[in-house]
């Protein structure tokens, strides 16, 4: 029993080991913090009038067998499909 190491516990490689990971994960934190003080997001202007011309967009290019596709997978359900 008395070979016991007697040693400080800051001198033991395994106690940094096992500090390493969540030091390195403290340090990150800052680090994003950092970065996402600095570097806000830019403001989209606009973004719901954007939406809506998305929209318009898309409601031209609508497919002209879109009905017979709506009716086809109502069919089982027993849903009306709307009516364009």
């Amino acid at each position: 029993m008395e070979n016991q190491n007697n040693t400080i516990w800051w001198k033991n490689g395994y106690v940094w080991l096992i500090l390493a990971g969540p030091v390195s994960v403290v340090i990150a934190s800052f680090v994003t913090y950092y970065l996402a003080v600095t570097r806000p997001d830019a403001v989209i202007d606009n973004y719901y009038q954007k939406g809506i011309e998305i929209n318009k967009t898309t409601n031209e290019e609508r497919d002209p067998m879109a009905p017979a596709t709506q009716a086809r997978n109502n069919a089982q359900t027993g849903i009306k499909p709307k009516s364009y």
